[in-house]
């Protein structure tokens, strides 16, 4: 109740440099969180160089503005850069390491760091470039948050048969099942209303006109009914890839900076994997 006010302060209102901070200092969190569970598994990763690693890819999105054609073409630049230096560089740090058995696993836990927690992320950010990207951004929030919500409570109430025993016990078919319907009907009626709010906003004076969805932009329900869907089963695999490194690591939740909700990769391990998946839809959209 307290942080979703301020993720939809930051996502409406925030000028760019300042939203791509705030999502820096969000990845830096969570690589910290993920490269301490790597020592979970016996891995003594590269910590400052991949926080260094990771800074300056959010130092370089920072920059990135213009129209939306052009911000993809720079974030695509940026990404193709990013993910070619990243082996190349923690390999060769790794020829320095102390433990020469371990030196490949401390680079591919960095390098692993940068692909699974900063790459998702830039495309969060540069999603909230597109067009309509605002509505976009808050549009992919309410499927993931809602579907977590309905596979929580339906879970929890009628689950009855397990849908990964080993990696996360309490999970459910019917959980999931409920996600996905809930995803669905919520992200199809926020985007069949996108255009009153896109221009309730707009008259509030907390978007630009190229932040929301007008006209023309509207895409017919079939396609929105289709992707909420995919996002939604995005959305879980990242819960469940992320039950997996825990599991393995011997913890149960990645932190604990969240009082009662566990770290901050407990909290954004759906949006991991959904983020790219909007941002690839966005991107086909104006290319």
């Amino acid at each position: 109740m307290v942080l979703i006010p301020i993720v939809l302060l930051l996502v409406l209102r925030a000028p760019f440099p300042v939203l791509t901070l705030v999502t820096a200092a969000i990845a830096l969190l969570t690589v910290h969180e993920f490269l301490k569970l790597t020592e979970g598994y016996g891995v003594q990763p590269f910590w400052k160089t991949t926080y260094l690693f990771v800074g300056l890819f959010f130092a370089f999105l920072a920059i990135n503005a213009g129209t939306p054609l052009l911000t993809t073409g720079f974030f695509i630049y940026a990404v193709a850069v990013a993910s070619s230096l990243a082996p190349f560089l923690f390999l060769t740090l790794a020829m320095h390491h102390d433990h020469l058995p371990g030196a490949y696993s401390a680079a591919a836990a960095s390098v692993f760091a940068f692909v699974y927690v900063a790459l998702p992320l830039g495309f969060l950010v540069d999603l909230r470039q597109q067009f309509g990207g605002a509505i976009l951004v808050i549009y992919l929030l309410l499927v993931v948050w809602s579907g977590d919500i309905f596979a929580y409570f339906v879970g929890k109430s009628i689950g009855r048969h397990l849908m990964a025993s080993r990696i996360s016990p309490k999970k459910t078919w019917e959980g999931a099942v409920a996600s996905v319907i809930a995803s669905v009907a919520v992200g199809t009626t926020f985007y069949h209303y996108a255009l009153p709010i896109s221009s309730a906003l707009l008259q509030a004076h907390l978007i630009q006109k190229r932040d929301g969805i007008f006209g023309l932009q509207t895409p017919p329900l079939l396609p929105i009914v289709v992707l909420s869907a995919v996002l939604n089963v995005a959305a879980q695999l990242g819960d469940l890839v992320e039950s997996l490194i825990k599991r393995g690591a011997g913890v149960k939740d990645s932190g604990a900076i969240l009082p009662g909700h566990g770290g901050m990769l407990d909290r954004i391990d759906a949006l991991l994997f959904a983020a790219p998946v909007l941002w690839y839809y966005a991107a086909w959209r104006i290319l």
